[in-house]
């Protein structure tokens, strides 16, 4: 079996999202093929969706934030919540953080630092549901597109209520998905994400930016 760097490698291409074009990723065009691929070459059907190959519209949305926003993470360490292909990861490295990255997909740890090391900054990578423990390491904690299901919204959201109640500054970015919280979010910003009709159900989403509260 090739490395899962080599496989990275052969089945994405170096490119930018729209909304932040100053970060360079490791990026895929069509999601069937990849995932079709990476069930093959792993040897095991029924696999999660390589969501580290895409920059999904929260993704885009909250990175564009964060770029804007350099204050909020100074200084500061902070950490990724699920962080797919790990660009709001690098940009809060970018923005002079010391910075975590949280992930349960192998592969995406992987991808998390080819992509880091493009852009010139690091990024520590946690292979763990950090769900199952405080969250009290962080000042800041940001999450993108993690409401697309209801058990993935039931366990990650009363994590991030709880870090916000215990001091963290606390972000998550979403384009209006089924599962997103009525309660306990306050917009603090809001961008026109250009995606895929590959991934999304239209080529461009509303995708708000929250502060988590109670």
């Amino acid at each position: 079996m090739i490395e899962p760097e080599a496989f990275i490698r052969a089945h994405t291409t170096v490119g930018t999202a729209a909304l932040v074009p100053e970060i360079q990723l490791c990026l895929a065009n069509e999601i069937t093929p990849l995932w079709q691929d990476l069930e093959a070459w792993l040897g095991t059907p029924n696999i999660s969706p390589p969501y580290w190959a895409f920059v999904w519209p929260g993704g885009q949305a909250l990175t564009r934030y964060l770029l804007d926003h350099p204050e909020l993470v100074r200084g500061r360490r902070v950490l990724d919540l699920a962080a797919g292909c790990g660009v709001s990861a690098i940009a809060m490295a970018k923005g002079g953080a010391r910075v975590d990255a949280s992930e349960i997909d192998p592969v995406a740890g992987v991808a998390i630092g080819l992509n880091a090391a493009l852009n010139g900054v690091t990024v520590d990578v946690l292979m763990e549901d950090l769900t199952d423990r405080e969250a009290a390491a962080w000042n800041v904690i940001v999450a993108g597109d993690v409401c697309y299901e209801k058990g993935m919204t039931e366990a990650v959201f009363p994590w991030l209520q709880q870090a916000a109640r215990n001091g963290a500054t606390v972000l998550m970015a979403d384009p209006g998905r089924d599962y997103v919280p009525r309660h306990g979010l306050v917009e603090v910003g809001r961008y026109l994400v250009q995606t895929s009709l590959d991934l999304e159900r239209g080529e461009r989403r509303d995708t708000m930016i929250y502060r988590v509260g109670d």
